[in-house]
């Protein structure tokens, strides 16, 4: 590391963050390659979409009844 650090003119504490970001980045990389991790990672995030959707669709519901009522009752009077 001594050798890279004054081959490229730099401190060498720069070379060993350099390379512990690549050690980092590497290994995160190796672990979203493995079968079925990413496929894994998207379902879960499809499934919490989907249960905001269905959520938000619900509340949409409610204040168009909401809605509808206080329209209602505005023509009544």
């Amino acid at each position: 590391m001594g050798e890279a650090a004054a081959a490229a003119g730099v401190d060498r504490s720069t070379i060993v963050r350099i390379r512990q970001v690549a050690k980092d980045g590497a290994l995160t990389a190796l672990a979203a390659s493995k079968p079925g991790a990413v496929g894994k990672a998207r379902d879960a995030e499809l499934a919490a979409a989907n249960a905001e959707i269905a959520r938000l669709s619900e509340a949409v519901k409610e204040l168009a009844v909401k809605l509808t009522l206080v329209e209602g009752k505005g023509g009544w009077g």
